[in-house]
Parts: structure tokens; sequence; C-alpha cells
């Protein structure tokens, strides 16, 4: 089926998830479920090292979900599709994150509501200077429900995720940059050549130990220490039986670059 408003490209091994529903990417039913299709070919396909999210338009990377869609409905037929739309929603952002390829979203413009929710779900987050990040369902009487309260205040601490919530706290990208919530801001002129950049250097490393240092990480927000401590341990050994293992050890001694098959 051709998608309506992902556009899908790889490139040298880094898939670029191209958002282009004006005015304001809003996350309807029908581009949920345009994710959801597009997970389910990067999930089968072995081409992509490395996933980038962006938005083709202007000033706006998701600017929440679709008002209009919710409240043309009433009664129990609003609580059934709502129980579906938010269902499938935090099926994506649950499947961005469980994806085995390392992803970055590019904000450019607003990351708002759901927007927030899919950016908080990727690994890292490169934005613009003019990004604002915000969770502004409270003023619409509801809470963020794709994730936003959980992943936003492990990734912010308590303090500004309650304030984000709770208040409609926007942040710049200055502030969101400082508070751990994005890697790094770049100029406009130059913030997606970053974002491909870091991605292409990701792709490029060992692919095996890229996939488990990032369950590896993971998995420091999921259990305690001690329990994380042996989840990395025994993947640190499992590496040491692959081939990739064999020729970056044999590149380095021999001081040359490794060719890395993934095996």
């Amino acid at each position: 089926m051709t998608e309506r408003f992902i556009r899908v490209e790889t490139e040298r091994a880094v898939t670029r998830l191209i958002l282009n529903r004006p005015p304001a990417n809003a996350l309807d039913l029908e581009l949920v479920e345009e994710f959801h299709r597009v997970l389910d070919r990067l999930e089968k396909t072995g081409e992509s090292r490395a996933v980038v999210i962006l938005s083709e338009v202007e000033r706006v990377f998701i600017a929440g979900a679709d008002i209009k869609m919710m409240h043309a409905r009433e009664g129990e037929e609003l609580v059934r599709f709502m129980d579906n739309y938010d269902s499938r929603l935090q099926q994506v952002t649950s499947r961005v994150e469980a994806l085995p390829q390392p992803t970055v979203a590019v904000i450019n413009g607003h990351a708002l509501g759901g927007g927030l929710e899919l950016a908080l779900a990727c690994d890292m987050i490169v934005a613009s200077e003019t990004a604002v990040f915000g969770q502004p369902e409270i003023n619409l009487g509801v809470i963020p429900g794709a994730g936003g309260t959980q992943r936003l205040a492990r990734t912010v601490g308590k303090a500004i995720a309650m304030e984000m919530c709770l208040n409609d706290r926007r942040l710049s990208a200055a502030e969101a940059e400082r508070f751990g919530l994005v890697n790094r801001v770049a100029p406009v002129e130059s913030y997606l050549d970053e974002a491909i950049a870091l991605a292409a250097q990701i792709a490029a490393r060992a692919p095996l130990a890229v996939r488990l240092a990032k369950e590896a990480v993971n998995m420091a927000l999921e259990t305690p220490l001690s329990a994380g401590l042996a989840y990395e341990r025994n993947l640190f050994y499992a590496l040491f039986a692959t081939a990739d293992q064999k020729e970056g050890m044999a590149a380095f001694l021999e001081k040359r670059q490794p060719v890395w098959k993934g095996e």
C-alpha cells in the first residue's frame, strides 16, 4: 500500500521516515495506522542500520493529536474510539522504542503532545534552534496518553515533567538540551545535516554491538542496577562469539578500518 503521509527513503543504511501531513502533522488514526505499516516494513527488512524521523512540514515536527477527530464523537462512541486510538498510538511509540535500529528524531519547530511522545520514544533527538517541546494536553482537560508522563519524567526529571504536564510549560531548544531531552541543538540551516550525520556515523559501526548496546542502555531504565549489570555482562560476553568482534580487534591491531558484516 502506498503511504499518504510518510515517505520512506533509505541511503547508506540510514532510513528516513519523512512526515508530511500539513498543516501540523496532526496524529489522526489514519496517520497512526500508516506508522504501523511503515514499522512493519522496517522490522521485516534488514537494509537499515539507523532510522531518522523528520518532518517536511515547515516549523512543525508533530503538533499533537487531531482534536477535531476526537471532538466529533460523544458518549460511548467517543470512549470506544479513544480506547482504540490511544492503544494504537501507544503501540507506535513502544514499537519505535523497541526497534533494533538506533532512532533519531529530528525536530524543527513544534513537537507537542503526541509529537513529543514519539520523539521521547526515539533513542536520540537533534533539534534546530527553533524547536519547542511541550505536553499541552492539560489545556484540553486530559493528560498525555502515549507515554508522555512516563518517558518525560525519566528524561528530564520529576520537577520539569510535572510543570510540563500540569501547567503546559514549553521548553525551548536550549532548555531541552540543558535538561537532557535533546542530544544537540544546531542552527536551522544545518540541523538536518547534523542529524543525518549522527545516524550515518552510528550506522557505520558494528551492527550487532550497536544493537546490544541499545538494549543494555534501555534495560538500565527498566531494572535495578544489579539486574542491569548482569544483563550487560551477558551481552558483553555474547559478542565475543561474533565475527565482528574478531574483525574489530584485528583491525585495531592492524591499524586499519574494520569491515563489519553484522555476524
